[in-house]
């Protein structure tokens, strides 16, 4: 039985994480109006991505607008218990969707750049946290662990994410695949023209459709106090989108779109990833155990344990 998804390119308010989250349950609403199950947000949709910024890090030096803009970074982030997470789960329970939103997550003085999986109903069903931020990211979220790599298993198919560049670690897209992941989400801050082949890449090697959400946004959403390499004008592009949906042969459903804040959507027909692993299995038939083997740690790993 087929159903329909959607990809919701739009942007945030990155210095208000709670009109942010208002700004994408209307999405939520209008996806599910034209009939989508599953809808996928950006990369640090809830808090910001904070393009452009370098948090005044040279090497061997803090500067003291960089912690400035440090606090202000962490005062816009959310908490799994505030608000913003309240809000979207009444969205998500009054369409009865499925809806992989990225953020970022308060943990302590610490920020993680995080997934959260919303079903139904059921509200807040996980969370993936990133693995590894990629370059200058580092300054400012930390690492996540093996605790965080769930997939939700769902009349839809298996639902799992994978953050922006993590995309680009084999291990762990290794990982997905043999969580049976179907439905493989991948909220991202990358708008260059090489990502929607990277995308088309892991459908086919995981015969698994794909759905890749990037913001839309521009100079004028941050706020005069954003540091931004890409100038100040208020309407310098700062990403530019390329959301995309892909079906598990490499075909594009959806996308890529470069145009301004929008949803797409496909048509999905779970069967095609059954197709698709007729002559690809890449953790079953097609793999080689007795040559390679992965081992994944799942355990949290916390800097203090009390016994």
């Amino acid at each position: 039985m087929t159903f329909t998804v959607a990809v919701a390119q739009i942007a945030s308010l990155p210095n208000d994480p709670l009109a942010t989250a208002e700004k994408a349950a209307a999405a939520l609403r209008e996806a599910a109006a034209k009939g989508a199950k599953l809808v996928v947000f950006p990369e640090a949709l809830l808090g910001g991505y904070p393009k452009g910024a370098s948090f005044g890090a040279p090497i061997g030096m803090r500067k003291p607008e960089g912690r400035a803009a440090f606090a202000r970074y962490h005062a816009a982030a959310i908490d799994l218990d505030g608000p913003e997470i309240a809000l979207l789960a009444e969205a998500t329970a009054e369409t009865n969707t499925f809806a992989v939103i990225g953020a970022i997550e308060r943990d302590g003085a610490t920020l993680y750049c995080t997934a959260l999986y919303f079903d139904g109903a059921k509200g807040l069903v996980g969370k993936h946290r990133k693995l590894m931020p990629t370059a200058a990211e580092r300054l400012i979220w930390g690492f996540g662990d093996g605790s965080t790599l769930p997939t939700f298993k769902t009349d839809l198919g298996t639902i799992g994410a994978v953050i922006c560049w993590e995309n680009y670690m084999p291990a762990l897209r290794m990982h997905m695949y043999h969580q049976g992941v179907s439905l493989y989400c991948a909220p991202t801050a990358d708008d260059r023209d090489t990502w929607l082949p990277t995308m088309q890449h892991i459908a086919m090697e995981g015969r698994t459709f794909v759905l890749t959400a990037c913001q839309h946004i521009t100079r004028a959403a941050y706020g005069p106090e954003h540091e931004s390499a890409l100038g100040d004008a208020p309407d310098t592009v700062m990403m530019r989108g390329g959301s995309a949906i892909i079906g598990p042969l490499g075909k594009v459903l959806a996308g890529p779109d470069f145009s301004g804040e929008t949803i797409l959507y496909a048509e999905i027909d779970p069967t095609e990833v059954m197709r698709a692993k007729y002559d690809f299995d890449v953790t079953g038939h097609y793999a080689r155990p007795d040559v390679f083997e992965l081992a994944v740690d799942t355990r949290a790993k916390r800097a203090v344990t009390e016994i």
